[in-house]
């Protein structure tokens, strides 16, 4: 079959730059083959096209659930070139080579129903990309250029090239396929559905390159779930040096706990994915100040997320503490002018944070898949103590349990007037935790509430805060030993407030 002219098969759903991609093909001198709804564009572009129906001798049948499925399209993409029985086949049975397959499927994302699983597309696209020696397969409009181009200087696509689109093959059919499964597993086809499916199909695509990973030998890039609201939805770098993966890890943490605070102006800053500071006030500036001064140590190399436009004399304040990162829903122009004089600091312009409702955490060789973590709404919490908190003391015991709820294990957060005062995160001891809370906090410690993410196990976490001038503790209770607990918050005067559920963070 020497010197048999190329020939395309073009058969698309998203039907972007098909026609001029035919157009190109057949100036090369290809011959082009093509079914349904491609075929009729192409024609009515004066491009010379034979119908598939029309080439097997058999039409479109089953309300066209059955187009290309036929072997003289599917022998004429996976023969092999170089097996002597394969080309035999071919001529005995008038099969003619198939060198280059467009194929795209059915957008099943966006309209989900079993009449939106195609069959015929993925079938044509893995014969062509399985057979990526001898045929090139194209699933994304945006490859035409590059494949016209190397057709057009070398007459035919290299093996890097096959072997490229291949793989981008096999990837747009999987996400099809995962895309399925999930519609399925999410009860979208009529059947009953476990909450958590015994498979898990997922895929993610490269978003960004990372200048380095969590470690500076360490290469990383940052990949997105495909189709799904993300870290970076919707953010917009307005200036600053490319992000690492301990900015995103961090920014990822700012931005959950900034979520928990809709109503005022609200601060937060993070070092090493845990919050050093958090606070409300009845303006950003004084949101921030408070902030800041929960630990000005450690925000230095910090990332700042701020729920409000910042503007010039805020930007001052800020760029006075190194910042990696400074998150917010605006700037005005005086302070994109101030931050311009501080190049490598990275500007994130940022609306709501995009919340999703399953969770993931890695493990060697898998991940644990969670419900997300919502705070629950209150209506259940309990003053269990002699003393009952004061208004004052039960709004700052609110916003403590709600920044505990972003403190690593074991965590023990102190707040006055709703602003951290000290935070005491991922000791293995909550008595431990406790106390570097309150080292932190220093003589603020006095009159300050306390919030722990978990119950105590002991009566010795209270007696420690109690001791050192807490007011009040916010906890979820239930402990074998709350009794005790209890009875020393209220030896000390303490007030108590049992949520009922706990906030583990890992």
């Amino acid at each position: 079959m020497e010197g048999v002219k190329k020939r395309a098969l073009l058969s698309v759903y998203d039907k972007s730059g098909i026609v001029e991609f035919g157009e190109r093909l057949a100036d090369l001198g290809w011959d082009i083959l093509s079914s349904g709804g491609t075929a009729k564009a192409l024609r009515e572009a004066g491009i010379p096209v034979t119908d598939t129906a029309e080439y097997t001798g058999f039409p479109a049948i089953l309300g066209h659930r059955v187009v290309t499925l036929h072997p003289k399209i599917h022998g004429g993409i996976l023969a092999d070139r170089d097996e002597a029985s394969h080309i035999e086949d071919l001529e005995e049975y008038g099969i003619e080579e198939i060198d280059l397959v467009a194929g795209n499927l059915y957008p099943f994302v966006k309209n989900p129903s079993v009449e939106m699983i195609d069959i015929g597309g993925p079938a044509m696209v893995r014969a062509a990309a399985k057979n990526h020696a001898h045929v090139g397969v194209v699933t994304d409009p945006s490859d035409y250029p590059a494949v016209l181009e190397e057709l057009e200087a070398e007459g035919s696509l290299s093996p890097k090239t096959r072997k490229r689109l291949a793989r981008a093959a096999f990837a747009h059919t999987a996400a099809y396929d995962a895309e399925i499964a999930a519609w399925m597993d999410d009860d979208g086809a009529g059947e009953t559905s476990d909450e958590f499916p015994e498979t898990l199909p997922l895929r993610y695509e490269k978003t960004l390159p990372l200048r380095y990973g969590e470690n500076p030998h360490q290469k990383a890039a940052y990949y997105v779930e495909a189709g799904a609201k993300h870290l970076l939805s919707g953010v917009e770098k307005l200036q600053g040096k490319d992000l690492s993966f301990n900015n995103l890890y961090d920014v990822d943490a700012a931005r959950s706990l900034l979520a928990e605070f809709e109503d005022g102006p609200a601060a937060v800053i993070i070092k090493h994915a845990n919050p050093c500071g958090a606070a409300v006030g009845g303006t950003l500036t004084e949101a921030y100040r408070k902030a800041l001064a929960s630990d000005p140590v450690s925000a230095f190399g910090g990332i700042v997320a701020l729920n409000g436009e910042v503007d010039g004399k805020l930007a001052e304040e800020v760029s006075e503490v190194f910042t990696e990162v400074l998150v917010a829903p605006s700037f005005d122009g005086d302070a994109r002018e101030v931050f311009a004089r501080k190049p490598n600091a990275v500007l994130l312009e940022a609306g709501a944070v995009a919340r999703h409702p399953l969770s993931t955490k890695p493990v060697s060789g898998g991940i644990l898949l969670q419900e997300s973590d919502e705070t629950e709404d209150g209506s259940d919490y309990e003053t269990v103590t002699e003393a009952k908190p004061t208004d004052g003391q039960m709004s700052d015991l609110l916003f403590a349990w709600r920044v505990a709820k972003r403190v690593k294990s074991n965590a023990i957060v102190l707040v006055e007037d709703g602003a951290t005062v000290g935070v005491g995160a991922g000791q293995m001891s909550r008595v431990d935790s406790s106390g570097i809370a309150i080292k932190k906090a220093g003589d603020r410690v006095h009159g300050s509430v306390a919030a722990s993410d978990a119950f105590f196990p002991f009566a010795d976490g209270v007696e420690v805060l109690a001791e050192a001038g807490v007011s009040a503790v916010i906890q979820p209770g239930g402990s074998k030993r709350d009794g005790e607990v209890v009875e020393a918050a209220n030896r000390h005067g303490v007030s108590m407030v049992f949520t009922g559920r706990r906030h583990f963070f890992h």
